[in-house]
């Protein structure tokens, strides 16, 4: 089985003197009522043939519907996730109201076993939230991208 890689870009902005981190909440039924651990990166799959940061900014606007920003991006490299994706992150800073986001889709079998295939937005919404609320927010593996961000913005 091959291994997945995923790449994101994590967008940051600095208001009042805290940093702040746009998460998208993961779409579909299974993360519907959930809130801890339901947040995410903006991310997505990419195949070997493809670099990563171009993966991450295609995920970005597919993700979206926006395009991803036209800045430096900052390498915050890779982790593992529970179940095995390798997502490799980097972040930007910028802004952007979440009310303008189209989300892309997938289709999946829904309810299991039905037969019959749903359309569900990838992200369902998308908010700005302080690193520290943001930690408690995100997928767990993916706090390591919060402690390296802060640890590079503050150097």
């Amino acid at each position: 089985m091959a291994a997945i890689s995923s790449a994101g870009i994590l967008l940051f902005r600095r208001t009042s003197g805290k940093t702040e981190v746009l998460l998208g909440h993961m779409g579909g039924p299974f993360w519907a009522r959930r809130d801890a651990g339901a947040w995410s990166v903006v991310k997505g799959e990419y195949q070997a043939d493809e670099e990563p940061l171009a993966a991450a900014r295609r995920e970005f606007t597919e993700e979206l519907g926006l395009p991803a920003p036209d800045v430096d991006m900052i390498d915050l490299g890779d982790v593992q996730q529970s179940g095995g994706k390798t997502v490799t992150v980097w972040a930007a800073e910028g802004d952007l109201d979440p009310a303008l986001i189209v989300p892309g889709t997938f289709q999946m079998e829904w309810p299991r076993g039905s037969g019959q295939f749903r359309e569900f937005p990838e992200i369902d919404r998308a908010e700005w939230f302080p690193v520290d609320t943001a930690r408690d927010k995100i997928i767990t593996a993916q706090r390591a991208f919060l402690d390296r961000l802060t640890e590079m913005l503050e150097q």
